[in-house]
This record gives structure tokens, C-alpha cells and sequence, in this order.
């Protein structure tokens, strides 16, 4: 009789694994959308309402900043409500609705029906038909952080607004004719009452009141690092400060609201909130009041970055850490021409190469020329900088070069500086195409600019007025071969978009080949002796052919 030890081994090992064999699948749509506060809340688990970082014994406190739970929620008080509905008519409403509904209206189409449907809503004063409120005028508020709704243009005089007035609320004529600001209160007491079908009108994938930030789930740790310095003193990132004078804000604007303060201190609280979180994503944001500024400048603030300084610039997660990368084995200076390299090659200064280095491994076919690139060093060119031994140990060749040459072996990998024919990448920025970024031969010469011929600025778009271009040097076999077979210019003579040649002579390059090549024109020997140190690096012997022209009775040959 089996044990149950035997029937669970053999269940173990006769259960097929579940394969859902359904095939490639196609993504149909996809979406993007906010979080409202209920779901920012369920995320959370705990919250977040102490200024502290660390207790006494150098741990977290509860509650606090550096909790590793890590969310928190600010919950909004109510105010009174009013009528949301859209400023249209009935019928009109409708007539937008069917429209918008339709199956045959694409994503663009509604789009340009929603912001048309919103220009007969707006530019003038319109009278809701469910309420009777007259609208105005709607825009940013200048002195602080809101926006203003202006009414001061709907009536001239105060009867005329008297007789006007229908809604409950609205007795006084000084309140109708006002400009008040909208506070994100009233704006999100104002979006929880819309109507689905409006918000379907208004072409919104979420409700509006998602769009007010009522909850602030706070980052993970690991963005926001805490460092701790000599001593009891830590060094906090700017985000952890800023949430700390939102929670401080939030304190005290909860303490006013418990022991019924003045309506100018309850205010002045509310204001500071107001900002501190919109500091926190936008640290340079417009509309601060004048005596929240004066008062951060007596406390002695320092500049604080938000969301958007991390995410945006030059230094932001963008630009600085996704797409501009640190790399080494790469250089960069101002390029220049030279018609006398081949299109393949490109030409890089000694004091380059002295730093690019390729690692190649010692073999029976290299190493007597390893040998004299470790003799050479680190500062003679042709030298190596780096010698790595089979069993993984690392030396640096600066001293006891003899030695090291002399020792050797197979399977070394000696870190030499880049020569003739080795394979490498260059690249002109912005990279908008393929061809932006293709496989050259080096070839070291003397001066300090990168080099290469002019028939290959056009798929570089370069030009030779101060640009720069940057240098890469693979450092495996398999990316050397990868390079050359598939990133070599030879390879990349056409552009894919359209087959248009690209690596090509053009401009005056093209002009002056067609004029000194032409048959009737003949040069004496100084101007020809001369075109033809151009040809060569003006260095070599040049034997000069028999003259074309050549007679008794013309003293001077030509050519």
C-alpha cells in the first residue's frame, strides 16, 4: 500500500504544467488615467501625520516620514454645494450628446467637438437654465495660487441685478457683481456634483474630482533616500522635506478647525497648504502670496526642488539618467574636414588615443606586439594601460613595465590604446536616424579634432562650424563584428525611408573634382606639384608623371 509520502511524489511529478496556448495577442487600446482619493487611500497603509524622521535609537518613528509603510492620505473638509450642470441648452445638449456618442467619431473627431461644444460655453456671460446663476468670466489668479471668477461685467446697475437674482443664495447685489476666487474646495465640491452624462460630454475618461488632489500618497523610500551624517544629524532629500511642511501645514490647519479660530488665521493656514503642496510638484510655481514668500524668507528657507525640477531638464530623470546614459571607452571633440581620409575612416588625436583603450587577448599572432605595448606604458603611444591576468588578477602598467612585459602569458588580456584599423562607433547628436550613428576605422593622426571625409556629413547633417561629435569604442569581438557588418558605412551608403544616396560628394567638393579633372585644362609643374601634396599628406615622395603637353617649342610643360 503506497504511503502518502509516494502519492504526493507522484502527484508532484505527474501534473502537466497549465501552457494557455492562445497564440501572439493584440493590444486594443490602452488608457491613462489619475487616481481618485479612495484608491490612493486603499494603497495606503498607514497615515502619515508626524514631522520626525528618527526616534532616539536612530529608527524610523511611527507614522512619521520614514515609516516603510509608506502612505498617507490628507482628508479635505465639505463645504456647501451648488448646481454643476453644463452651460448649454436642452436641446443643444442633446444634439452634442447623440454627436459624441457616435460609433463612427473618432478619438480626434470628439476631441474637436468637446472644445467646440466649450467655446459656446464661455466668452461671455451665460445664465444656467437649471439654477438660474449668471456665469462669468474665468481666469488665473495673479496674487496667489487659484483661479478668479469674474462677474464685475454682467450688470451695470444694482436694480438691473436685483431683478436678475433668482438664486437663494444670491440676495445681495455686491456678491453678484463680485470677482471671487475659486478655491480647489469649492472646484472639487463643484466637479463631485456633475453628472456622468456630463462628464461623457466633456470627453473625461475619470471623474473631474480625481483631477483635485485631495490624497498624496506618499514616494517609496528608495526616491527619496535619507543619508546619515556624522553624528545625530541626517541629510533628508527635498521631497521628504517638503511633505514634512505639508504635514506641519496640515497640523495646524486641524488644530484651527478644533479650537474655532479666527476666520483670518484659519485662512492663513488654509493659504499655506495651499502652497506647500503646490510647491511639491512645481517648486517654481507663480501666485504665491506676498506674505507667505516674506514669511519663508524670515524662516530662512532653502530652495526646495518638486516632481517636476526631479522629472524635467537637462539634469531631470529624462534627459540626465534615461536618455543621456554615462559611458566610458568614449570621447568628444570638435570635428574638421579632411578630404584625404577614406569615407570608412576617421581620423582621432594621439592624446585620445592615448586614453581610448581596446582589451585584446594575447595569442601566438600578438604577442611580441602586446609585449612592446606594455614596455611602452601608459604614456608612449603605442602603450597599454591595463593588463588583466588569466586567474582574474589586475595590474596597472606604470611601473615594472619590463617585468610584465616579459611575463607575458597566453589568455592575458593587455588593455592597449586604439591604432590603425580599429573598429569604432560614431555618433552626431541629435540622433534622429540610423545613420546617426555609424561604424568608422580609426586612424591616429596628429592636432586635436576628430577628422573624417566630407562626403559623409550628409547623414550625420554635420557641418564644420564648431560641432562636436562623440567617439565610441566597442570592447568585445562580437560587438566589433556587429559593428562592421551591420553599422559600417559602406553598408549604410543608402537611406531605408526612400533608397536617396546619402554618403555622397556634393557642393563644392563635387564642383572642383569636375574643374581640375576636366581635358582641357592643363597646369604647369608648381601648381601641379601643389594639387598633388594635397592628395597625400604632403609628407611622402611623390614621382610626377610624364607632362601632357610637352614640345620643343614651348619652353614650359604642362600637365
Amino acid at each position: 500500500m503506497a504511503t502518502t509520502r509516494d502519492r504526493l511524489r507522484n502527484i508532484a511529478f505527474t501534473k502537466q504544467p497549465f501552457v494557455e496556448d492562445v497564440g501572439p495577442r493584440r493590444i486594443k487600446s490602452m488608457q491613462f488615467t489619475v487616481q481618485s482619493a479612495s484608491e490612493i487611500s486603499k494603497m495606503a497603509e498607514v497615515q502619515v501625520w508626524k514631522g520626525q524622521y528618527y526616534d532616539h535609537n536612530r529608527k524610523p518613528i511611527e507614522d512619521g516620514l520614514l515609516d516603510p509603510r509608506m502612505n498617507h492620505f490628507i482628508r479635505p473638509f465639505d463645504l456647501p454645494q451648488s448646481c454643476s450642470r453644463i452651460l448649454l441648452e436642452d436641446k443643444l445638449r442633446k444634439d452634442y450628446m447623440k454627436k459624441m456618442r457616435s460609433s463612427k467619431l473618432d478619438p480626434l473627431k470628439k476631441r474637436e467637438l468637446m472644445k467646440k461644444m466649450v467655446k459656446k460655453c464661455i466668452g461671455k456671460p451665460v445664465r444656467c437654465s437649471k439654477c438660474g446663476y449668471m456665469n462669468g468670466s474665468v481666469k488665473k489668479a495673479v496674487s496667489n495660487i487659484g483661479i478668479i471668477h469674474d462677474r464685475s461685467k454682467l450688470l451695470g446697475g444694482l436694480e438691473d441685478c436685483r431683478s436678475a437674482i433668482s438664486h437663494k443664495n444670491e440676495s445681495s447685489a455686491s456678491i453678484y457683481v463680485d470677482s471671487h476666487v475659486l478655491n480647489p474646495a469649492r472646484v472639487f465640491s463643484l466637479f463631485k456634483r456633475m453628472l456622468d452624462e456630463d462628464c461623457e460630454l466633456f470627453y473625461l475618461s475619470v471623474r473631474p474630482e480625481n483631477l483635485i488632489m485631495t490624497n498624496i500618497a506618499v514616494p517609496p523610500i528608495a526616491i527619496r533616500p535619507s543619508v546619515i551624517m556624522d553624528g545625530s544629524q541626517s541629510n533628508e532629500n527635498d521631497l521628504t522635506e517638503r511633505l514634512k511642511q505639508i504635514i506641519r501645514a496640515n497640523a495646524h490647519l486641524r488644530v484651527n478647525l478644533a479650537e474655532g479660530s479666527s476666520a483670518a488665521a484659519f485662512l492663513d493656514n488654509w493659504d499655506e497648504l495651499q502652497v506647500e503642496v503646490a510647491q511639491y510638484i512645481n517648486s517654481d510655481v507663480r501666485g504665491i502670496p506676498p506674505h507667505i514668500t516674506r514669511r519663508h524668507m524670515q524662516q530662512n528657507r532653502k530652495n526646495l526642488t518638486g516632481f517636476i525640477q526631479r522629472l524635467s531638464g537637462k539634469h531631470g530623470r529624462f534627459r540626465g539618467n534615461l536618455s543621456g546614459k554615462r559611458v566610458e571607452y568614449t570621447g568628444r571633440t570638435v570635428i574638421s574636414p579632411d578630404p584625404n581620409m577614406k569615407v570608412t575612416e576617421v581620423a582621432i588625436p594621439i592624446q585620445m588615443a592615448r586614453i581610448l583603450t581596446y582589451p585584446e587577448r594575447v595569442s601566438a599572432h600578438n604577442i611580441e606586439k602586446l609585449r612592446q605595448r606594455v614596455s611602452n606604458g601608459p604614456d608612449k603611444y603605442p602603450g597599454a594601460r591595463m593588463l588583466r591576468r588569466a586567474d582574474g588578477s589586475t595590474w596597472s602598467i606604470r611601473i615594472s613595465r619590463k617585468r610584465l612585459a616579459d611575463e607575458l602569458k597566453y589568455g592575458d588580456i593587455v588593455e592597449r590604446h586604439i591604432e590603425d584599423g580599429d573598429v569604432v562607433l560614431f555618433n552626431r547628436q541629435p540622433s534622429l536616424h540610423r545613420m546617426s550613428f555609424m561604424c568608422h576605422r580609426a586612424r591616429i593622426m596628429p592636432w586635436r579634432t576628430l577628422r573624417f571625409n566630407e562626403s559623409v556629413c550628409n547623414p550625420y547633417n554635420a557641418d564644420f562650424d564648431g560641432d562636436e561629435m562623440n567617439l565610441h569604442v566597442p570592447q568585445t569581438e562580437e560587438a566589433r563584428t556587429e559593428a562592421i557588418l551591420l553599422m559600417e558605412v559602406q553598408n549604410n551608403l543608402c537611406t531605408p525611408k526612400n533608397g536617396e544616396i546619402l554618403v555622397a560628394s556634393t557642393q563644392d567638393f563635387l564642383t572642383s573634382s569636375f574643374l581640375i579633372t576636366r581635358k582641357d585644362t592643363f597646369y604647369d609643374r608648381a601648381a601641379f606639384s601643389l594639387m598633388c601634396s594635397y592628395m597625400g599628406d604632403a609628407m611622402e615622395h611623390i614621382d610626377l608623371p610624364t607632362p601632357a603637353v610637352l614640345k620643343v617649342d614651348i619652353p614650359i610643360p604642362f600637365y
